[in-house]
């Protein structure tokens, strides 16, 4: 039977080595083991009242890396705010001076680069010895997003890349300076096609994915968001949105959401009635799924490709 649970206040709501707390008399191995903590690493224990983020993971991490390693890439990008850059359950990545040789750990994935006092790397915070770090170093919004770019597949990239940009956590004017800055690193030309393909109107990783994916089918660019104006004076969005053929696709999320559910979209849905107002205003409009977007995208492409040849578009 497990033992009930001892949360010493000085642990509550912390992340902290075992051995340490053990050693500090916060707590006994046999403690360790109640519904009080999570374990998430060797020796590395969590309250389990904190939420089991990619914070949580990077905190996690931090524990076991000398201070001159810090969180980076898409972990950099969910520490500055873009949520969907990383999950729980989603390796760490971190960069690490190249001369430092870290043992292979579970859930960790280490980049080098070169001395750790490039300019992109800010000072790396002070980790506590059983009261565990806060939010770990990180590179700024610019560098992860170049080293995202560069690390992972490009369709999941740019949908990290738009939400930086979207939410102001960086520009276009610094994408172009980290760019050039490293134009002469492994992956520099990857990251500016990767940069090329952004665009910071886009809502939704999924948005992101479908924009590139019909661009990449040989589409002419969208324009995301595009604002069109419809009757009595109404301004309305297309998701993307080629102007001159009046031709938009909507991502029709709302649909797979209530399709996963086993619910039924009601017919005055405000994404119907915004489809029908397009339409009123002389738009073609192709709804497309999450479902269809996942399982049937030559489909998608060949009537997107169809609807603009109709409207005049010759590739």
């Amino acid at each position: 039977m497990p033992p009930p649970p001892h949360r010493p206040g000085v642990l509550a709501w912390q992340v902290f080595r075992g051995s340490d707390a053990i050693r500090q008399g916060l707590v006994t191995e046999h403690q360790l083991r109640s519904s009080a903590w999570l374990r998430l690493r060797h020796d590395v224990y969590a309250d389990a009242r904190l939420d089991r983020d990619h914070t949580l993971a990077c905190r996690a991490a931090a524990l076991r890396l000398p201070p001159e390693a810090i969180v980076a890439g898409p972990s950099a990008a969910y520490l500055h705010g873009v949520g969907h850059a990383a999950s729980f359950t989603d390796d760490v990545h971190v960069l690490a001076p190249r001369a430092m040789r870290l043992n292979p750990q579970r859930g960790l994935r280490v980049h080098s680069t070169g001395p750790a006092t490039s300019p992109s790397w800010p000072p790396a915070r002070a980790r506590g010895a059983s009261g565990g770090p806060g939010v770990p170093a990180s590179t700024d919004p610019a560098a992860a997003a170049w080293e995202t770019a560069v690390w992972l597949e490009p369709l999941r990239a740019v949908g990290i890349v738009d939400s930086l940009l979207r939410q102001g956590l960086t520009s276009r004017a610094a994408l172009v300076e980290v760019a050039d800055r490293n134009a002469d690193r492994p992956g520099g030309r990857r990251a500016r096609w990767v940069f090329g393909l952004t665009d910071p109107g886009a809502r939704s990783p999924a948005e992101s994915e479908l924009r590139v994916r019909l661009l990449l089918g040989g589409l002419p660019r969208p324009a995301a968001q595009h604002p069109v104006r419809v009757a009595a004076g109404l301004l309305l969005h297309a998701d993307l949105a080629w102007p001159a053929y009046r031709v938009a696709v909507t991502h029709d999320g709302w649909q797979q959401a209530e399709a996963d559910s086993g619910q039924h979209a009601e017919a005055d849905s405000p994404h119907l009635d915004r489809i029908a107002r397009l339409v009123g205003a002389g738009w073609l409009v192709l709804p497309v799924t999450g479902r269809r977007l996942r399982q049937d995208f030559p489909g998608v492409l060949c009537e997107v490709r169809a609807a603009l040849a109709g409207r005049g578009w010759r590739p």
